[in-house]
């Protein structure tokens, strides 16, 4: 199954006292990875968005296999996991890279809802053509950081 890549640098400004990555920022990657990809493939949502439908996150979890550190370079890899009428499930690789290796640090998994507001209602909403046709391909490998096709 192909991905989606998102790179990223660890700051200081997301370790904690013991120097270690604040486990909160695993899940804020997993929002910026997938928001990536929608801009990328599916720029239409920002206009969707500003008539009403909401992309609400129903369930997000990530499992923490080893501990990333400021300055560590990570590759953020998200697989389409599932994808129904008005869900999508993305499943995500955090990998530590250098020049020589990568080391898979954490696992983690987010699934989104298409819903629409009416008034003060969210109603459910099927998921829009140009959304469904981005996750049901993801068949591009984008590096953000350096601008690359692979």
């Amino acid at each position: 199954m192909e991905v989606y890549n998102y790179e990223h640098i660890v700051g200081f400004e997301e370790t904690n006292l013991v120097g270690n990555v604040y486990y909160a920022n695993y899940l804020l990657w997993q929002g910026r990875c997938r928001e990536m990809f929608l801009l990328e493939h599916a720029p239409q949502v920002l206009s969707e968005l500003s008539r009403g439908l909401a992309l609400v996150t129903t369930r997000v979890s990530c499992d923490f296999l080893l501990e990333a550190l400021a300055f560590d370079r990570l590759l953020i890899e998200m697989r389409l996991g599932d994808l129904t009428q008005n869900r999508v499930t993305m499943r995500f690789d955090y990998w530590r890279v250098s020049e020589d290796a990568r080391e898979l640090i954490a696992r983690g998994e987010q699934q989104i809802a298409s819903m629409r507001r009416l008034g003060e209602r969210m109603v459910p909403t099927p998921l829009p053509a140009p959304i469904r046709s981005a996750f049901a391909r993801l068949d591009i490998r984008v590096s953000v950081l350096s601008g690359e096709t692979r």
